[in-house]
């Protein structure tokens, strides 16, 4: 890291040279002697690859994680690996996760074959009723000589009209076609300033996750904005069957903020809790954005569904989400991080559920993220009380005078807001974000 911090980020995560201008700055550096490095990444295991998890956070959240390693560290943040599994156990738990997306994406392919073939769908394949779409296509040239693409189902699986004859997986398999023309047509979208999506074969792979995706998990399936998580994945992880399980196990933590329905959007609860927070710090501006209709908080619908990852470059995204103690970024995972988060993924899911409370075992509390360290050792877990909602809670707070004085409707309330971009001091808003949390929680044990 003897290089100029920014410009080695540049070599890492090229821009295309035409949208220079039209993206934020990216403020971040690498510092020698704060960012993990591959060498402490590599001091912070034993011999048998037991790893050391507290130096790893504590390194972390004072300069972020060198792009070199940020693929593995970011494994064991967002809870695929535990901490004190070794080598082997790594190994042979990364080879049975790779084998079973291969099964699923098999699966998927015998459905779609544009699956797994480098192309990728941006037109509807199969119409509301499950008639197949003859005038469907890909991005480019996975079409017959007539123009038409072949998605059809086996022929076992289809009838004389072209429609699903299992009852059963009907719906099922409908739904799930029905949205891969929009994940491809938010893959053309996504990261398109980045040079890695230049490349077909890139954006293909990043249509082929979330494709598999929608079609495990069923029950939410696509929603506009994944593919801004996935996307850094499947950047970062060059095996598409990691990058999906990093996607995967990202999405545990993520995957309420997109169950919508005619009734509810996903991030409601936590814009409920948002708008309960600023109630309780700063009565004035909450009465102020009420009266701007804006008391639902409906504005910061953006910044929670993809945790701020619109609002900075890609770069400073990164950054974002891991760490608390550098001049621009506020941390999210290191200072979320659980040491017993792989377990509760990995463990049966009532258990982890029942809201059982286990007794503070204060040297596993060194391993916990800050924010996280702050829950357990208070006692006091609001279901929605993420760092993302305090985050936002302390942008507005930063935003208070101007917001009182200048919003004089919901309009002037996302420009405001809009205007951050690229010009907060993320690792003041941490500071402030922890300020609110306590302050919240010193209000609310009063009452």
């Amino acid at each position: 890291m003897k290089k100029d911090g920014t410009s080695e980020l540049d070599m890492f995560y090229p821009i295309r040279s035409e949208c220079h201008a039209d993206i934020p700055k990216t403020r971040f550096k690498l510092r020698a002697g704060k960012t993990l490095s591959a060498r402490r990444w590599r001091a912070a295991f034993s011999e048998d690859g037991h790893l050391d998890i507290a130096k790893v956070l504590r390194r972390i959240q004072r300069g972020g994680v060198h792009p070199s390693i940020k693929a593995v560290v970011w494994e064991f943040l967002l809870g695929c690996f535990d901490p004190n599994s070794t080598f082997e156990d790594r190994s042979q738990l990364r080879e049975r996760r790779r084998e079973m997306y291969g099964t699923w994406k098999a699966e998927c392919q015998k459905m779609v074959p544009a699956i797994g073939s480098g192309k990728f769908i941006t037109a509807p394949i199969i119409t509301d009723g499950g008639q197949t779409n003859e005038e469907s296509s890909t991005n480019s040239d996975l079409q017959d000589q007539n123009g038409v693409m072949s998605t059809h189902l086996p022929d076992s699986s289809l009838d004389c009209g072209g429609h699903v004859n299992n009852a059963v997986s009907d719906n099922k398999v409908i739904q799930w076609k029905r949205s891969l023309h929009q994940i491809g047509l938010d893959v053309v979208r996504t990261d398109r300033v980045l040079v890695f999506y230049e490349s077909e074969t890139n954006q293909a792979k990043l249509w082929d996750v979330l494709a598999v995706y929608a079609w495990v998990d069923n029950d939410i399936g696509y929603i506009q904005g994944m593919s801004d998580i996935c996307s850094t994945m499947v950047i970062l992880l060059e095996n598409e069957a990691d990058a999906f399980w990093c996607f995967e196990h990202a999405m545990r933590r993520l995957r309420e903020n997109f169950r919508c329905s005619t009734s509810s959007i996903g991030v409601q609860a936590q814009l409920c809790t948002l708008s309960q927070i600023i109630k309780v710090i700063d009565p004035k501006l909450h009465q102020h954005l009420e009266d701007l209709d804006g008391g639902e908080y409906l504005f910061a619908f953006r910044m929670l569904m993809v945790l701020f990852r619109r609002e900075f470059s890609f770069v400073d995204t990164l950054y974002l989400w891991e760490v608390s103690n550098i001049d621009w970024f506020q941390l999210m995972w290191a200072m979320e991080y659980n040491p017993n988060i792989f377990t509760s993924y990995e463990g049966p899911r009532d258990a982890t559920d029942s809201g059982f409370a286990p007794k503070i075992n204060h040297k596993l509390l060194k391993q916990y993220g800050e924010f996280e360290r702050k829950i357990v050792t208070t006692g006091r877990r609001e279901q929605h009380s993420a760092l993302a909602v305090f985050l936002v809670a302390s942008i507005l707070e930063t935003k208070n005078k101007q917001l009182r004085k200048k919003a004089k409707g919901l309009d002037d309330i996302v420009k405001i807001l809009g205007d951050i971009t690229g010009n907060l001091d993320a690792k003041k808003a941490c500071k402030d974000a922890l300020k609110i949390h306590k302050k919240y929680l010193s209000k609310t044990n009063k009452s």
